[in-house]
């Protein structure tokens, strides 16, 4: 029975550690692809849409997304995950096809590498 309750306790202080480091107001910045105001829209609302997100300001300039977020409700990867769902790349994860083709015309941030960047 000790060692029962001795696991016990040490999952208990494994887990405590765990929720210590998150933090309830975690400031974020990673770069999502874009060009416009449109962009901007699309991808502040996708990342407000995850639960435990707070605030997002995507800066068209820099690509540069800005969240605080709680990290007890969320990470870095849901919010990515739901930026790439209406169509916007970042770093680690890249719209689908279909995604990307669903954002307007003048949205259209990836290069066209038809030619794969062959110099003529």
């Amino acid at each position: 029975m000790k060692i029962k309750n001795a696991i016990l306790g040490f999952a208990f202080t494994v887990l405590s550690i765990v929720a210590y480091g998150q933090e309830k107001n975690k400031k974020v910045t990673f770069e999502v692809n874009g060009k416009c105001s449109m962009c901007k829209e699309r991808i502040e609302k996708a990342a407000l849409g995850v639960k435990g997100v707070k605030f997002a300001a995507w800066d068209i300039p820099t690509h540069q997304l800005s969240l605080i977020m709680d990290e007890r409700k969320t990470n870095t990867m849901k919010v990515k995950s739901a930026i790439v769902g209406v169509g916007h790349d970042t770093k680690e994860l890249k719209a689908t096809e279909k995604a990307y083709e669903g954002i307007h015309p003048c949205c259209k941030y990836r290069e066209d590498n038809s030619d794969d960047g062959a110099h003529h």
